[in-house]
C-alpha cells in the first residue's frame, strides 16, 4: 500500500520564555505534524530542524510560518529549497503564500531565489571593495593581536617571579592559558616559565 505524504512543520522560537501560540495555530490545521524548536535563529546547530529535514521524504511537503522561523537568512531559506526540490519535496511558507506545488508558488520561488543569488552576490562584493579600501589605508588584514609584545613580557615575568600558574596569569591579562602559551612560544620564551632564584647569596 502506497505510503501517504505528509505535511511536516517547523516551529522556532528563541527561548523556553518566547510562546509559540502563533506559529502553532497557523500550522496545525495545516500540517500532520509539528516539530518545535528553542534556538536563536544564529546558531549553528539546530538537531530538530535537522531531524526534520531527514524525517522528509518524496512527495511530502515542508511547511514554515514565516522564512525568519526556520532560515537564518533569504540565501538559506533558498538553498534549502533547492535541496528540497530535488528530493521531490514541496516547500510552503504559510505567510507568503508560497507553494512550489502550484504554478505561483513556484514562480514566487524562482523570484525569491533570484533575489538571493543577488543579495549574495552584492554583499561579496561590497565585501571585497571594503577590504581592498582597506588596504589602501595601510590596514593590516586578518585577525588582531590579543596582546602587545610588552603585556607578554609582563605576564612572562609574573609568572617567573610569583609562581602563579598561567592560567591565573592568563586570566589576570584577559586572554586564555592557551592563548598565552601560544604567544610565549611563538616568542621565543622558555616554557614552562623557569622560576626566578630568590635573591643573592652570601659569601
Amino acid at each position: 500500500m502506497p505510503r501517504s505524504p505528509r505535511r511536516l512543520a517547523y516551529i522556532r522560537v528563541s527561548t523556553r520564555a518566547q510562546t509559540t501560540d502563533r506559529q502553532t495555530l497557523a500550522l496545525r490545521a495545516e500540517c500532520d505534524k509539528l516539530y518545535v524548536e528553542y534556538v536563536s535563529a544564529v546558531a549553528d546547530a539546530r538537531p530538530v530542524f535537522e531531524k526534520v529535514m531527514r524525517c522528509l521524504q518524496p512527495g511530502d511537503t515542508f511547511v514554515v510560518l514565516d522564512l525568519d522561523r526556520a532560515f537564518r537568512s533569504s540565501v538559506d531559506a533558498m538553498l534549502t529549497a533547492a535541496d528540497l526540490r530535488t528530493r521531490n519535496i514541496a516547500f510552503r511558507i504559510l505567510s507568503l503564500q508560497v507553494d512550489t506545488t502550484t504554478p505561483e508558488g513556484e514562480l514566487c520561488y524562482t523570484l525569491l531565489a533570484a533575489f538571493a543569488q543577488f543579495e549574495r552576490r552584492i554583499i561579496s562584493r561590497r565585501t571585497k571593495e571594503g577590504l581592498a579600501a582597506a588596504v589602501k589605508r595601510g590596514a593590516k588584514l586578518g585577525r588582531p593581536l590579543v596582546l602587545t609584545d610588552a603585556q607578554i613580557a609582563a605576564a612572562y615575568d609574573v609568572i617567573a617571579k610569583t609562581g602563579k600558574s598561567t592560567c591565573t596569569v592568563a586570566s589576570e591579562f584577559g586572554v586564555a592559558r592557551t592563548t598565552l602559551e601560544r604567544a610565549f612560544h611563538q616568542r621565543g620564551y622558555v616554557y614552562p616559565v623557569p622560576p626566578k632564584p630568590k635573591g643573592g647569596t652570601h659569601a
